[in-house]
């Protein structure tokens, strides 16, 4: 059957914990908007999702849209996140394509002192400040509902930043196409960053592997944003087929001392 209550085995006080089996189907399709069923079991209301043995809380929405409110094959990237903000490696963080903000929850749980969240969907960001009052740690970041090519200058006063995560719809017809529009955005890094700043690039294309951005961060930035790694997708999410998956490459800004020294064949036409 579907729908069961499974035991969990597991003993709080002598009693025995009843964990309910919840299944949740949703058809997409090219051509349709998505089809989304609640097989068997409860949803929460509110129903909050853990991450980090419980430190960081995120609202869900599991029966609502094609998109939930939360990204979980994107929790080692935020992991990491959190874990240079508690190390002080970073402090501040800018957070392009923001969503609900999640990652900027996890930075702020782990001591950063300030994150700047730019989206264009005033629901999402709506969305991503009861996050941060949810975790208590609204006081501490920015909301801004602005579309990302229109709002440079306002970014570089906010900034210059230790970390600037990159999460991008692949395709979102009108506002951001990764093929002809994520260059646009690498090329501005530099000029946002703290030297040694980390830019965390993330892009989920399936026909898109992870030379794309590679070599879009060579064409726009010359040497000075350095590849230092790819983080691993979580186990849940392992694939046969690693490029066709979420990819997250980490860069590091170190700028060269003479700007004529970055490689012009880069930029010949």
């Amino acid at each position: 059957a579907l729908c069961e209550t499974l035991d969990a085995n597991e003993e709080d006080d002598g009693d025995s914990q009843q964990h309910e089996l919840t299944i949740v189907y949703q058809c997409r399709g090219a051509n349709t908007t998505a089809e989304t069923r609640l097989l068997c079991g409860t949803i929460p209301d509110p129903h909050i999702v853990t991450e980090n043995n419980g430190q960081d809380q995120y609202l869900a929405h599991l029966l609502r849209g094609q998109n939930h409110g939360l990204f979980l094959d994107m929790s080692n990237g935020r992991t990491w996140l959190r874990n240079k903000c508690q190390t002080k490696d970073v402090s501040s963080v800018l957070n392009l394509f923001s969503y609900t903000c999640a990652f900027s929850v996890a930075a702020l749980n782990g001591g950063a002192d300030k994150v700047v969240n730019i989206d264009m969907s005033r629901g999402a960001l709506k969305v991503g400040q009861r996050n941060h009052e949810l975790n208590g740690v609204s006081n501490k970041a920015s909301f801004l509902s602005h579309d990302i090519f229109k709002t440079w200058g306002k970014m570089k006063r906010a900034g210059p930043f230790d970390c600037i995560v990159v999460d991008p719809p692949s395709y979102q017809k009108g506002s951001f196409v990764a093929k002809k529009d994520y260059g646009k955005v690498i090329r501005r890094l530099p000029s946002l960053l703290n030297e040694d700043g980390y830019a965390l690039l993330c892009l989920n294309a399936p026909e898109m592997n992870s030379e794309f951005l590679l070599d879009k961060v060579k064409e726009e930035c010359g040497t000075e944003m350095v590849f230092v790694e790819r983080l691993e997708n979580p186990s849940t999410f392992e694939s046969a087929f690693p490029e066709r998956a979420l990819k997250v490459l980490l860069f590091q800004y170190q700028p060269s001392d003479d700007v004529s020294s970055v490689a012009t064949e880069d930029f010949t036409v």
